[in-house]
């Protein structure tokens, strides 16, 4: 966390998920300032009693906010707030509607939800996505990191971008000329967690010091092999035969299960892509070490090397922002 408050701020922009809620300070090009990082997620939030009867009146979401960016606000008052993610949810402070996916991104950032607080400064979230043609799916806050990657790259208009958001619930989704067309989603993340703790395939697993990558690399190979056909539920279970043949260390089985699950990931897309005639230009935007794992599977299944995008969801928040006129865009600050 940096607490410093050496430059002026134009925006506070607010990614707001299930588990954790990060704050960005930014000024008034889009810059981060200040980021903090707290464990406030939508399902596990402050106590309105925990500081005793001053803030029994306070809910949890506003006790939260306090403490990612009240001082900010004392400090500058005027400025105004936007937030993307699960905040946004039935779950969350205030609703905000999902859009029908096909939609243009510049839309998003002029139908924002406003959660009124009593006369102090107003929340703006961002609304989710919904895709209700063949089976229903959902995102939110991969909007703005969508929005993020292609009005950085100045790609908005680029004739076809697939977008990569490895992650818990991986998404990836189709854009073309700054229009959200398609996404898909894959539990990659949760269903390995899960496996991992909560099935007979972890209790042979051991924690080890450093990631094994020549056994992800054989899960990757498995996933495309004959045996692979079968699918990943028949799959995963080689996982603990192959520990019990002495055939994969318990240091190992981890990071093989890892390679497993985004190799039959991958190894769909690859397929998606093939049946629909079209190589479109991959951007990846995601944690570091798990992109690389990313990238890995896809060279591996004839994917290449996607670009990399940096800082998406601030930069996507920063845009959407600019978009619903909360704060002035760069040229016509200084104009």
């Amino acid at each position: 966390m940096t607490t410093g408050l050496p430059a002026r701020a134009a925006l506070i922009a607010l990614d707001w998920g299930t588990s954790s809620l990060r704050a960005y300070r930014l000024d008034e090009a889009g810059r981060t300032l200040d980021t903090r990082h707290l464990p406030w997620g939508i399902m596990r939030l402050p106590q309105p009693l925990q500081d005793g009867a001053a803030t029994a009146a306070l809910s949890g979401f506003e006790l939260a906010f306090e403490q990612a960016c009240g001082d900010w606000l004392r400090s500058e008052p005027s400025l105004p707030v936007i937030a993307c993610g699960m905040v946004g949810s039935a779950q969350g402070w205030k609703e905000a509607a999902y859009l029908d996916v096909p939609v243009d991104l510049e839309r998003i950032g002029t139908l924002l939800t406003v959660v009124d607080r009593n006369g102090s400064t107003p929340v703006h979230i961002v609304p989710g996505l919904i895709q209700r043609h063949g089976l229903p799916n959902v995102m939110r806050g991969e909007e703005t990191q969508v929005f993020g990657v292609l009005f950085d790259q100045a790609e908005a208009g680029a004739d076809s971008v697939l977008i990569g958001l490895p992650g818990t619930h991986s998404k990836w989704v189709n854009a073309r000329r700054g229009r959200v067309t398609h996404f898909d989603t894959f539990m990659t993340g949760e269903v390995y967690a899960a496996l991992r703790g909560h099935t007979i395939l972890g209790r042979t697993m051991a924690d080890a010091a450093s990631a094994d990558m020549a056994a992800f690399e054989r899960g990757l190979k498995v996933a495309g092999a004959p045996a692979g056909r079968a699918g990943v539920l028949s799959t995963i279970f080689s996982t603990r035969a192959l520990g019990l043949t002495g055939e994969l260390a318990p240091e190992s089985q981890a990071d093989y299960l890892s390679g497993l699950l985004i190799g039959h990931e991958i190894a769909t897309l690859a397929e998606m892509l093939r049946q629909q005639g079209e190589q479109p230009r991959i951007v990846l935007c995601g944690e570091p070490a798990l992109c690389r794992r990313y990238i890995q599977a896809m060279r591996h299944y004839g994917l290449g090397t996607p670009e990399q995008a940096q800082d998406a969801t601030e930069r996507g928040l920063w845009h959407l922002a600019v978009s619903a006129g909360l704060v002035a865009s760069p040229s016509s600050a200084h104009a």
